[in-house]
């Protein structure tokens, strides 16, 4: 029997994305394990350090007594949702309802995601930093929103310049989303900032959508403030376990703030998940109630950033040095895209993978792309491998 050829084709929505820049890291990565070359890979910030063993041995004895759990609670499991808001209260000082103030999430990329879904109608405006994080931009296209893109230049401390959004940009935009610690420049926002944007949030009522993954990586006495410290009516904050614990293949992180807010992204989340698995939560929970591996994380982090910034230097570039987060957002020699930057260092005899700042960053309202003339290094190979790119990178001259 004969059938008809049928035809195929993506959607609008799918068929206008670009390639997600990460996803080109990995191809990159591949392509030199193809020709033999084990490459060292500063392109993902995904840690190659292990989960704390206290972790992993709290995930074993949950699965047994989880045997019989089925299906995740959509918001997460009442005792996971408590130790997020325990937690937040002792970093914060800020005190949450678990029960109607903190969902859980399947790591952070899904909340950024699928948040606009929750807030947004088609054609409404969102501002999204750029350079940022590609689903703020992402989730707002699939929600058949309108994202606008404010740039983050170092020149203004990798801040949005709030007095530039031209007032009917201003005016018509429902949300803005933010992210400190920044990625990638690891910028910090200091308590004055969050109230700035706060007025100029209430001013043109916005929603403020706050990434904090990176808030436990900081490398000063004081650790960063957060937007919710500020202000939690209007604001929801997004957190994972991923960076602070070395948890990122465990896929589990939580939202917290308006009350409103998170009662909507809940809504969103029962249309689309089942939930990151109890026993996950438990191990989660374990994570949350100890804060002295992720000390030892952060001085790891501060040693391999010291030992790249010295080899960037002794090849004659501009001093980067971040403040937080566990990225490098490496200005490139003068006259040189970080596509090309990135080219570079791929070749053989330095082998070191790190994302053109193109790749993450898109073009303003004045023309200009951000992020051009930059390179996100991600801080995640071993202490070994970043000296070993460090003496190679050493020896370039530009």
């Amino acid at each position: 029997m004969k059938h008809a050829v049928r035809t195929i084709r993506p959607s609008r929505r799918l068929a206008a994305l670009e390639g997600y820049a990460f996803d080109e890291v990995r191809k990159r990565v591949d392509a030199l394990r193809a020709q033999g070359i084990e490459p060292i890979d500063f392109g993902v910030g995904d840690p190659t350090v292990p989960t704390p063993a206290f972790i992993r041995e709290r995930l074993k004895t949950a699965v047994d007594e989880r045997a019989t759990a089925g299906y995740p609670s959509y918001q997460g499991d009442p005792g996971y949702r408590r130790a997020c808001a325990a937690w937040m209260e002792r970093r914060f000082g800020v005190a949450l309802d678990p029960d109607r103030e903190v969902c859980a999430t399947i790591g952070s990329k899904e909340a950024v995601f699928h948040a606009p879904e929750g807030i947004l109608d088609p054609g409404d405006l969102i501002l999204v930093p750029s350079p940022g994080y590609p689903p703020y931009k992402r989730g707002a296209l699939f929600a058949e929103a309108t994202p606008w893109f404010y740039p983050l230049r170092r020149e203004n401390g990798f801040l949005p310049d709030l007095d530039a959004i031209p007032p009917d940009v201003a005016d018509r935009a429902r949300a803005i989303w933010v992210c400190y610690p920044n990625s990638p420049s690891g910028a910090v926002a200091d308590r004055a900032f969050y109230e700035r944007l706060v007025e100029k949030a209430d001013r043109h009522d916005w929603v403020v959508l706050s990434d904090e993954a990176y808030s436990e990586i900081y490398f000063g006495d004081e650790p960063p403030v957060s937007l919710i410290e500020v202000q939690k009516e209007g604001s929801l904050v997004f957190f994972s376990m991923s960076k602070r614990s070395a948890m990122t293949g465990w896929r589990i992180g939580w939202v917290a703030g308006d009350e409103e807010l998170v009662a909507l992204f809940r809504k969103v989340k029962t249309n689309v998940d089942s939930g990151t698995p109890t026993f996950i939560q438990d191990a989660a929970v374990a994570a949350l109630e100890d804060e002295t591996h992720v000390r030892e994380f952060r001085d790891a982090y501060r040693e391999k950033r010291d030992i790249l910034l010295a080899a960037f230097a002794a090849s004659g570039l501009e001093d980067c040095t971040p403040p937080a987060s566990l990225y490098i957002w490496q200005q490139v020699p003068e006259g040189m895209s970080g596509i090309d930057f990135a080219a570079r260092l791929l070749e053989p005899d330095i082998a070191a993978v790190c994302t053109p700042g193109e790749w993450i960053s898109d073009v303003v309202a004045d023309g200009s792309n951000p992020g051009a003339g930059y390179a996100r290094f991600a801080l995640v190979p071993t202490l070994e491998d970043t000296q070993r790119a460090a003496d190679k990178i050493a020896q370039l001259t530009w």
